[in-house]
């Protein structure tokens, strides 16, 4: 499996990440070990999570996911075979919130005691805070990868020219520079992400890894009705897409999957995957036969025709179908 680097981190990954958000909610400690394990042992690395996962869930405080990954990795040994990508920024009570310089240095030491790890390989704000200067968050982010805490920073959640100008800050200043960004991107929701910040990801060299891939599970063809939306805890998120436009991109995924003898999930997968601009998107599995789907997405390339197909049938009037094959 052919790894990509992660904008200029240095950091090596397979095209495809997992996502921890579930750790915690939807699968239990036991359960996700499983799962961490499968992902490890089949040669892929990068686990996503964030500090405040899963503070949504009545009775959770946040850290569960890391406190999880924590344990495998305390359990299995395995710390130099997992890239880990947390968050800081989202509110997590009492005040703890944003990207002030104290609260950076705070927030860092409390996610290194819940993963039991000296380092990060990834450091993400998870969200812009206009509330803090630029320089004072990269100042911040810098001081940790000076103190070898920190491999590399990202950011989730920003806009084009809020990027453009974190980019450009850390370049005037000399200070470490974000190396990814984690957008919401699937094949349901393109404008934002190939308007606004692609270019700004393509200019810099910005690695991409994309949160919600499979549109909140919509795009593996669970949910076509909204009599399937109480199915999972997630299914009421997903009734925003049972539109026409959502239906005819169930219905293209529907046609290629039986084409590659594949899933639609596999097929949705592998159309971010073939994307240049993308390094992995980020999908999460609540058991292993979910997981096995996902990896397989990996495997399977799709012709310039099919991603073609693809982009004509998630068109929307603010989208011109630019292909991946482009």
């Amino acid at each position: 499996m052919k790894l990509r680097e992660l904008g200029n981190s240095g950091i090596k990954i397979a095209p495809l990440a997992l996502g921890g958000n579930v750790f915690g909610w939807t699968a239990d400690e036991t359960t996700s070990f499983k799962i961490l394990d499968a992902f490890i042992n089949t040669g892929f690395s990068l686990v996503d999570t964030a500090d405040m996962y899963s503070r949504w869930v009545p009775g959770h405080v946040g850290g569960e996911s890391e406190k999880i990954i924590g344990n495998w990795i305390k359990r299995s040994g395995k710390r130099e075979q997992i890239v880990i990508a947390t968050k800081v920024g989202k509110p997590m009570g009492d005040g703890k919130q944003g990207l002030s310089r104290a609260y950076i240095q705070s927030a860092i030491e409390d996610s290194l005691r819940r993963l039991q790890t000296d380092y990060i390989d990834l450091y993400q704000a998870h969200e812009d805070d206009p509330r803090t200067p630029l320089d004072e968050a990269l100042e911040a982010f810098t001081r940790l990868v000076e103190e070898g805490k920190v491999r590399a920073i990202g950011a989730s959640n920003y806009t084009g020219p809020r990027l453009a100008q974190a980019v450009e800050v850390s370049r005037s200043k000399g200070l470490a520079s974000y190396q990814s960004l984690q957008p919401e991107y699937n094949l349901y929701q393109r404008a934002d992400y190939e308007q606004n910040l692609e270019p700004v990801c393509l200019k810099y060299g910005i690695g991409v890894i994309s949160y919600f891939s499979l549109a909140s599970g919509f795009l593996t063809g669970k949910y076509r009705s909204e009599a399937d939306l109480g199915q999972s805890a997630r299914g009421q998120g997903v009734k925003k897409f049972l539109t026409p436009r959502g239906l005819r991109i169930l219905k293209a995924l529907d046609e290629l999957a039986n084409q590659y003898s594949s899933t639609p999930a596999r097929v949705s997968l592998a159309w971010l995957i073939a994307r240049p601009s993308v390094t992995a998107p980020i999908a999460s599995a609540t058991n292993l036969q979910q997981l096995e789907d996902l990896l397989e997405s990996t495997q399977l390339r799709l012709s310039e025709e099919a991603i073609a197909m693809l982009n004509q049938a998630s068109a929307e009037n603010s989208v011109h179908s630019s292909t991946a094959a482009d």
